[in-house]
């Protein structure tokens, strides 16, 4: 946008100027008012061929012939820079920057996603399909544009003015995948000064990575590597489990899901245990575990457990029953 600015700043400077000259040598050299003289020097400029206004002198003659020289190919660099701008999308694209300036400008509670790649566009696309609000910062000019339904800002996450632009402060959560573990480990860094509050998720790439991210203010990290080695040893070890686990968090899978549910304070289910609530009875949900406020995570809750407000249900079950349990837990009582 500043380099457009400057064009058309320069662009319309010259042709000021060029004009100026002309209007004034004319007054000057044959004497003539302001008007005839802006007159002469438009219609020479233009080259549109209409008859002077005045007689010229031999002076105005050579005045005449130097404004044409000077003057004409002025004119014709400020045709051929609108028509750049025109023709190449710089408008549309001005445009464009603006209307994502502000959509960025009203996000609030959002997730920043550092990094478009491979793991970025799954990342992007399961924050999507969850509706939750995101904005997504990549490097690379040419994946921008890629998602018309996205919000993709061109820049350097590593880079606090444009943590900052991207809403940071008012930023829910941020992921960091970008290629490299020094990219990630400055966003980290970066983002954890600016956001103290910010839960933070950075990939890590190399064995030893995952204490420095941490140590840099992530709250989780995760090691595609390690992760993917596992998961191929489980599938040779223990198949049937890994087809489940597979088949339970499948994003798109609508007959079964695994989701976390938090229990609002208002919820009609706090202080009811397991079995008063009818989560496993009537919703037909199994409630794999309960994670506590402060962090403790009950596996096998038994059916005299209690639910009690900031609790996180992690529950097993068919989507639309999960959407139920979900409205039972923000619910207000009755």
């Amino acid at each position: 946008m500043i380099e457009l600015r400057k064009k058309l700043l320069l662009t319309g400077g010259l042709i000021a100027l060029i004009i100026s000259f002309g209007t004034f040598g004319y007054s000057l050299i044959e004497g003539w008012p302001l008007f005839d003289s802006l007159y002469m020097t438009i219609i020479t400029l233009t080259t549109v061929g209409y008859r002077e206004v005045h007689d010229l002198s031999r002076n105005g003659q050579i005045f005449t012939i130097l404004l044409i020289f000077g003057g004409v190919g002025t004119v014709f660099y400020a045709l051929h820079t609108g028509a750049k701008i025109i023709l190449e999308g710089e408008l549309q694209e001005i445009f464009g920057r603006k209307r994502l300036e502000k959509k960025i400008k009203d996000l609030k509670d959002h997730f920043i996603v550092c990094g478009y790649g491979r793991m970025g566009k799954i990342i992007c696309r399961e924050l999507r399909e969850k509706n939750i609000p995101f904005v997504t910062i990549e490097k690379a000019p040419d994946l921008l544009g890629e998602k018309a339904d996205l919000l993709i800002y061109a820049g350097d996450a590593t880079k606090d003015e444009v943590l900052k632009e991207l809403g940071i402060e008012k930023a829910r959560g941020l992921i960091s995948v970008l290629p490299t573990d020094a990219e990630n480990m400055y966003v980290v860094l970066s983002a954890r000064g600016l956001n103290p509050k910010l839960t933070i998720v950075a990939r890590a790439g190399e064995e030893g990575s995952e204490q420095k991210l941490l140590r840099a203010g992530a709250d989780r990290v995760v090691s595609p590597y390690h992760i993917g080695g596992l998961r191929i040893a489980h599938t040779v070890l223990k198949p049937a489990v890994v087809d489940f686990i597979e088949f339970a968090t499948m994003s798109g899978n609508l007959d079964l899901q695994m989701e976390e549910v938090m229990i609002q304070e208002t919820s009609e289910l706090v202080g009811l245990t397991l079995d008063e609530c009818g989560i496993g009875r009537d919703l037909g949900i199994i409630v794999v575990a309960i994670k506590k406020v402060d962090g403790d995570m009950k596996f096998n809750p038994t059916f005299r457990s209690a639910i009690t407000a900031g609790d996180t249900l992690i529950a097993l079950g068919e989507t639309t029953r999960l959407k139920t349990l979900e409205d039972m837990a923000a619910s207000k009582r009755s």
